[in-house]
């Protein structure tokens, strides 16, 4: 699961909404959008804003306290792409760790051989 997803899953069962309402408001399956929670490449700006509507929250509650923070520090003002800048960073942080994880089990096998 992925960090968007994770913040909008725990919106949406915060306001005991299902998967199944929302993806009938978005006219997708509640397989299609259960996808959308799980991988953050699908969710495009369109589909962030109306989930945010039918979650009746801001976009950037999806995105946590730092893009938060961007928006309101800026009003608005080049947030895009600050948010943008956010984004990459994490998920080149999450790129770097899972490159750690993979090294620390490659070692761990060879010494179990």
């Amino acid at each position: 699961m992925n960090a968007v997803g994770t913040r909008i899953r725990k919106i949406r069962e915060g306001q005991h909404i299902t998967q199944e309402y929302i993806a009938n408001e978005m006219e997708l399956t509640q397989s299609s959008y259960g996808r959308l929670e799980k991988n953050d490449n699908r969710l495009t700006a369109t589909k962030l804003i109306k989930i945010s509507e039918i979650l009746n929250v801001s976009v950037s509650a999806f995105f946590g306290e730092k893009a938060t923070n961007v928006i309101h520090e800026n009003k608005g003002d080049n947030a895009q792409a600050q948010i943008g800048t956010l984004v990459q960073q994490d998920k080149e942080h999450i790129e770097t760790l899972k490159e750690e994880i993979r090294f620390l089990r490659k070692l761990f096998e060879d010494k179990q051989i």
